[in-house]
Order: C-alpha cells, then sequence, then structure tokens
C-alpha cells in the first residue's frame, strides 16, 4: 500500500512525542524516516518505528536526554548523545560542524553513547546543500561476518560522501556490507527470497530465505550467544570476489567510531550499553577553487559518465540519481510500506490513540 508522505510525517511527529520526546526532536525523527521512505530507501523508513519503539520501552533509548558537548575546538567536537536516538545528536553535530567549516575549512565530530541515526546520507547531504563536502559513518549491532569467519562481528558500518552539484549533490551512501540488515527485514516482512548473495548461516552456506536470514541476524544482533552466519562483506561470499575489501573497508569506520569514540565496537553493542558511535566530516572546497567552478567540472564528469555507450535497456546513473528521482516520484504517488508494517502502525496507533496513516 502507499501512504501520503505528509501525513506519515505527522503521525510519526505525533508517536515520538508521545513517547517523550520534544517537539522539535519529534520532528527530526519523524523527517529522517519519511525522507528515506520517499528516497526509496525503505530499510530505514516507518518499517524502523516498532524496532526503535521497543528500545524506548527497554530503556536502550532513553527520549528525555539531551545530547551533551563534551569537547569542541575550532575544528573538531566530542559529543554525548546521553542514551538518546543518534539522529538528534548527529544533527546538533552537523549544525555545528557546517557553522565552523567556513571559517575553519575542515571539521571533524565524534559521536559516543549514541543509537542508530537512520541514513547516513541525510546528515552528509545537509553539509553539501550549504556548499561543503559532508562524510557520515556509524557502527551498528554485529551483523557482518569477516572474511573466511563464521560468526558476525562487525556492523553493516555505514559510509556516505557528499559534494555539491546541480541539479542536485552527488550522494554516496551505502553499507560497507553487501546490504544493510533493514534491506533483509523488509524482504521478510514480505515473505520474499533474497535476491543475491547477501547472508550466511553458521557453515558460511549461502541463505535465500529472508525470514531464515532475519532470525539468525536478530540472534546475532540482540542476544550474546553467538549462532553463527549473518550478512556477508562487499565482495560476497569468497576472497576470489576480494571481499576481504569489503572487510577493510567495515574496519576503517569500526576505528573511525566505536574505536575513537572509546565506546562499544559493533561485536559488543548487543551486550551491556548496546551503545553505536558516529564519525563526521566536512571540508569546504571553496578553500582549493572557486566553488562554481569545482561544482561544473564534477558535474561535467557525472554527465559524461551518463553518457557513456551502455547495455541496451539499461541506464547508468550516478550515485543519487535513482534516490532524487525516487524522492520526486514517491512525493506524488505516496510512500510505499509493506502489509506486515501496515498491521504494526495499526497496532501503534491503537495503543496510542492516534490514526494510522490510511492508503491513497
Amino acid at each position: 500500500m502507499r501512504i501520503n508522505y505528509q501525513d506519515e510525517q505527522s503521525f510519526l511527529e505525533n508517536v515520538f512525542a508521545a513517547y517523550d520526546f520534544t517537539k522539535e526532536d519529534s520532528k527530526l525523527l519523524a523527517d529522517t524516516l519519511v525522507d528515506a521512505d520517499l528516497r526509496g530507501i525503505s530499510s530505514h523508513g516507518i518499517q524502523r518505528l516498532k524496532w526503535y519503539l521497543n528500545m524506548i520501552k527497554e530503556h536502550i533509548i532513553e527520549s528525555k536526554n539531551q545530547p551533551i558537548i563534551l569537547k569542541e575546538t575550532p575544528t573538531s567536537l566530542l559529543i554525548d548523545a546521553n542514551q538518546n536516538m543518534g539522529q538528534i545528536a548527529s544533527n546538533l553535530a552537523m549544525k555545528k560542524l557546517i557553522e565552523k567549516t567556513k571559517k575553519s575549512v575542515i571539521l571533524v565530530a565524534v559521536i559516543r553513547n549514541s543509537n542508530h541515526f537512520g541514513t547516513a546520507g541525510y546528515y552528509s547531504r545537509m553539509a553539501a546543500e550549504a556548499g561543503l563536502i559532508g562524510i557520515s559513518n556509524t557502527n551498528t549491532r554485529p551483523l557482518v561476518v569477516p572474511t573466511n569467519a563464521k560468526d558476525a562481528f562487525l556492523g553493516s558500518n555505514a559510509f556516505a560522501f557528499t559534494f555539491p552539484a546541480e541539479p542536485h549533490p552527488f550522494v554516496f551512501d551505502g553499507a560497507t556490507s553487501v546490504v544493510s540488515g533493514g534491506k533483509i527485514q523488509v524482504l521478510a516482512k514480505k515473505g520474499e527470497q533474497i535476491p543475491g548473495e547477501w547472508a550466511i548461516n553458521g557453515e558460511r552456506e549461502v541463505v535465500k530465505d529472508a525470514n531464515v536470514a532475519e532470525d539468525i541476524l536478530s540472534a546475532v544482533a540482540f542476544t550474546e550467544k553467538q549462532p553463527g552466519g549473518g550478512v556477508l562483506t562487499l565482495g560476497g561470499n569468497s576472497e576470489e570476489n576480494s571481499n576481504y575489501k569489503g572487510f577493510g573497508n567495515s574496519l576503517v569506520v569500526e576505528i573511525l567510531t566505536g574505536i575513537l569514540a572509546q565506546g562499544s565496537i559493533s561485536a559488543d553493542t548487543n551486550t551491556g550499553k548496546h551503545d553505536f558511535s558516529q564519525f563526521f566530516l566536512t571540508i569546504d572546497p571553496s578553500f582549493f577553487g572557486d566553488l562554481d567552478v569545482l561544482k561544473g567540472n564534477v558535474e561535467s564528469m557525472f554527465d559524461r559518465i551518463r553518457n557513456l555507450d551502455h547495455t541496451p535497456g539499461t541506464q547508468i546513473m550516478v550515485p543519487g540519481d535513482r534516490e532524487y528521482k525516487r524522492f520526486d516520484d514517491n512525493k506524488v504517488a505516496g510512500v510505499a510500506i509493506d502489509d506486515t508494517t501496515a498491521g504494526q502502525l495499526d497496532d501503534i496507533a491503537k495503543d496510542l490513540g492516534l490514526k494510522a496513516p490510511k492508503a491513497i
């Protein structure tokens, strides 16, 4: 079914307010989920709501807490998310970075004691819209199996990079694993098979049944017991396809987040503090040359790529193109949600005395 994105925004704001988030924070949290849904990134959209609310009920997320700036210099920030949603501390960090980068050219922020923060691209786009380069990273629950291992240890460890351009900023936003765990969640809700080599069991055998894969991921991500298996690194199930490169990429993000923040590494976020960490970097490209010239050069490069000779019936799309097209299309057609999520929204609405978004 499809729902109007404005109805989704209003519903989510009311739900978060009912769970003691401030009006400002409720609006931000709703916007991050709606933005993901509009861009076709349903793995990080409203289908996450029940999961978020369960963590609030379990006090993994503390909705009344506010982030604290622990250290600040002209070029750096260290922030304690104070066990609240990652979106709140990340929004604070990026706003501060944008303001300070105009003076100092390059800024870095690290967040500790955080939670899931939505899509990494959301924050990097904030930088690009201000004429800056933006980089965003996070670690996650242990979902990803290192090269030749049988047990999950790493997070899906997102990496986003943006650069100002027209008609829209360049946006690369992706996990350092084959997929994020949320994509498998969506397939499981729909009762669909996994189309590629995304997940393995404890014997490093590829799993195609999304519900089986989701059971594996739930066990490794939320319990201390390690049943074996998980999501594959970029490169798939064999070294011959260079899966050690995806492993290396994930480790880089792990070091920039959990290690640098002195928080939990992904392998330990399913016990104890349940804390995630984030890393942000902003750069003012105008220090290196006229911004309009730089934008023109990058736009020219993208257009040359889009117009390369290509396989009949296909289209060459630069990262971000597909999501911006979906964003425009879904504003008109509505946001698609699966039947399981629709049922969850009805239950949440009933519990809170609200009206769930209806199909359009």
